[in-house]
């Protein structure tokens, strides 16, 4: 071997990588990584692992948890892991991949969202290996002149290169000045918290990557970065929210996560797999296989639908979540219902409710989706821009209307 050459990584390092990489979008730079990861093994110190999240709302959804699932994936490796709650950064506001300023929240928005960000985490993490800290801590004692000696550390012409900002510039939509500030008080949590890692999701790279810089200039070894994809909801299209309705509240009841879960797609179910899920990606990848082979994608996605509901509620509320929806799908179908045949699949929600004569219109079929009333398959429809896919389904409305719809393409 060379004397150039790198010498072999151990099995532990190997093994804190490959969780590392697992599901995420990005990790950069990953050499950088290996090397962080080979000195904490070498010395016994662990690494700083960083998570920042804005209390811009009262409560966490399962799609924050795909970064949540990965620092406790670290945590459990035994590295330091910091839940960073920008209560100053709130007052900002994240422009991230937005194209309008985003309204500042009041300092008692943002002390009430706090409350509960993270007990709710808690649920994920280690709570008693967790490091809890809030930006307020260094960032209000910064006053102006502080402000000021950290805004000269990074350039215009750099602040315009975030993708978000450079379509606003060009489309010549307002950038406030306050919004410029947000991604280097976001870098500037890692220069106080000395992190080694930190973890976003993929529209946070520009933030991140600001956390790396401004290390650089106060002369700390800058932290590696792991992006993580952000979760579709349950329309499989649009990134989950609460204000799109197309998420799963880490709080909600066990019957309905469960339901919830159990109405995603087929295709989707596998991506929710990847990051939600904390099976073997061997394991994973046998089902897949099982499925594709003939097995009922819906026995995956009970499987998927347990996990999840059990991790925040426990094992016997997951049970007692699937035993209670196959009692409604099996006892809630009369004998006989009317049989439907409809073309033009996928179809839409509303247009499919309309067609089979289970609706007026489909505005009443979209008030019907908002109020919970209708389900497919026993699963409740959450989802106004759900698109039915071609096959047979049992389609519910309110209590007493049925149809057995088949639809093609």
């Amino acid at each position: 071997m060379s004397e150039s050459a790198a010498p072999p990584l151990s099995d532990r390092v190997r093994e804190a990588l490959a969780i590392s990489l697992r599901g995420c979008d990005e990790l950069l730079p990953e050499a950088d990584w290996v090397k962080k990861l080979a000195r904490s093994e070498a010395t016994g110190q662990p690494l700083r692992i960083k998570l920042g999240l804005d209390p811009t709302a009262p409560d966490i959804h399962i799609g924050h948890t795909v970064v949540l699932n990965k620092m406790r994936q670290l945590q459990d490796l035994g590295h330091t892991v910091i839940f960073l709650i920008g209560d100053f950064t709130s007052m900002i506001g994240d422009p991230s991949g937005r194209n309008t300023t985003r309204p500042p929240l009041t300092r008692e928005q943002i002390e009430a969202n706090a409350q509960t960000y993270y007990r709710q985490a808690s649920l994920v993490l280690d709570p008693a290996k967790t490091e809890i800290r809030y930006n307020s801590e260094w960032s209000d004692p910064l006053g102006a002149r502080g402000m000021i000696q950290l805004a000269a550390k990074y350039t215009v012409a750099r602040m315009l290169e975030r993708d978000d900002f450079t379509k606003r510039f060009k489309a010549g939509t307002p950038i406030s000045v306050h919004e410029l500030l947000y991604p280097l008080m976001q870098g500037y949590d890692s220069v106080a918290l000395k992190s080694d890692l930190e973890l976003g999701g993929t529209d946070q790279k520009f933030n991140l990557l600001v956390g790396r810089a401004l290390q650089s200039e106060y002369g700390q070894e800058p932290q590696c970065i792991l992006t993580m994809p952000l979760l579709e909801g349950l329309d499989g299209i649009e990134k989950m929210s609460k204000s799109k309705n197309n998420y799963i509240g880490i709080t909600e009841d066990p019957n309905t996560m469960f339901a919830k879960t159990l109405s995603i797609s087929d295709v989707q179910m596998w991506k929710w797999f990847t990051l939600l899920s904390f099976r073997a990606e061997s394991e994973i990848a046998m089902l897949k296989t099982e499925v594709e082979g003939g097995r009922n994608p819906k026995d995956a996605k009970v499987m998927l639908a347990k996990e999840i509901t059990a991790r925040f509620h426990g094992a016997a509320a997951a049970e007692a979540a699937h035993e209670d929806f196959q009692r409604r799908a099996a006892g809630g179908v009369p004998d006989e219902i009317p049989e439907v045949t409809l073309a033009g699949a996928p179809l839409a929600i509303g247009a499919l409710l309309k067609q089979a004569g289970l609706v007026p219109s489909t505005s009443e079929a979209m008030r019907m989706v908002e109020q919970g009333g209708v389900r497919i398959d026993g699963a409740v429809v959450s989802d106004k821009g759900l698109k039915v896919e071609p096959g047979t389904v049992v389609v519910q409305v309110g209590k007493r209307k049925f149809a057995r719809v088949t639809l093609g393409a």
